[in-house]
């Protein structure tokens, strides 16, 4: 089997524990990967006295493939979000987020199979904010032709490279006619070149409806950074929250691949924590390696333990610890 060096960033709170899970089953599945583990977020701070040090992010830059568990980021004061700093750095302009029904995590919805494909690095989400008086904020919301054509573009391969029969564009471009029509303009231009593709126009207010009513009617979903950020949460919470979301953030030639679930400082070393987001996270690595063997393997062993109910971790309704959970799935990947 082919030798992998990726980038490992463990993070904080669960993120140490939840990593060791994921490693341990990744080499258990066969893969053969040398981890440059490295710091980002607080602990980084810490020591380099820097929430992005010139090691990781060139660590990044020589292993092109970063796992990464939950960074704290502080809210309203503080250092800024290092996931969004790592998109703008890297140019990861494409963040992809499935949500699909896992087995005996029961939800309102039993047939929810999408993926949100969401542009990382325009919108709000650029911090472009003036401050004109004591009373006045300006935030501007940064759109390109060249931004919304690449993340269009993307979606509609990915629909293409993963057998998928629907792209719809997500905008509020009813009131945001320059920026948001924009980009609902350069997908009906992309669109033309995927004849094979059925195409849906929706207003983002209209789609959260429609998605807590009826999400199976939906397949792929490309939109905006602030929408995607929002709905890839919303679509999240129909399959069981973010404990079991799965995403990666995709540049030219850079991946970084996260569970988008927080940190959670309250339960950290208590042995209770869920690695199933960032497990999905990884086997998305691994097809993104082209290692499709064993991500449906370790996949698989998931499923099934997800399905028996006997190994489940405190949030999925179950009393067993990380490393029951753990152990279980790696004894399926061992046909135990």
């Amino acid at each position: 089997m082919k030798q992998y060096n990726i980038t490992l960033l463990k993070g904080d709170g669960i993120g140490p524990e939840i990593t060791d899970s994921v490693t341990k089953i990744l080499s258990e599945a066969g893969m053969d990967i040398i981890w440059d583990e490295q710091l980002a977020g607080a602990n980084a701070f810490e020591k380099y006295n820097s929430v992005l040090p010139e090691c990781t992010l060139d660590s990044i830059k020589k292993n092109k493939v970063c796992l990464k568990a939950p960074i704290t980021t502080p809210i309203g004061h503080g250092f800024a979000s290092v996931n969004v700093q790592l998109r703008k750095y890297f140019n990861l302009y494409a963040n992809v987020r499935p949500s699909k029904n896992l087995p005996s995590i029961t939800t309102p919805f039993s047939d929810v199979d999408l993926v949100i494909i969401r542009e990382n690095t325009e919108d709000i989400y650029a911090g472009i904010e003036n401050k004109i008086d004591e009373n006045t904020i300006h935030g501007i919301k940064l759109a390109t032709k060249e931004g919304c054509d690449r993340i269009c573009k993307f979606a509609f391969d990915y629909a293409i490279k993963n057998k998928r029969q629907e792209v719809g564009v997500v905008t509020k471009a009813n009131i945001s006619k320059l920026a948001d029509g924009m980009f609902l303009n350069c997908f009906r231009e992309i669109a033309k070149n995927y004849p094979s593709i059925k195409i849906r126009e929706i207003l983002v207010d209209n789609l959260c409806m429609q998605l807590v009513q009826n999400p199976s009617q939906f397949d792929v979903l490309v939109m905006p950074n602030l929408y995607g950020d929002i709905v890839s949460d919303l679509c999240a919470g129909l399959i069981g929250g973010l404990g079991v979301a799965k995403s990666a953030n995709i540049g030219q030639d850079i991946a970084i691949f996260e569970a988008v679930h927080g940190s959670a400082p309250d339960i950290a070393g208590k042995n209770i924590a869920n690695p199933t987001g960032l497990l999905l996270s990884a086997v998305m690595m691994l097809e993104y390696l082209g290692e499709f063997e064993t991500a449906n393997k370790i996949e698989k062993a998931l499923y099934s333990v997800l399905k028996e109910g006997r190994f489940l971790t405190k949030d999925l309704k179950g009393n067993s610890s990380t490393q029951e959970f753990t152990n279980a799935i790696i004894n399926k990947l061992k046909g135990e």
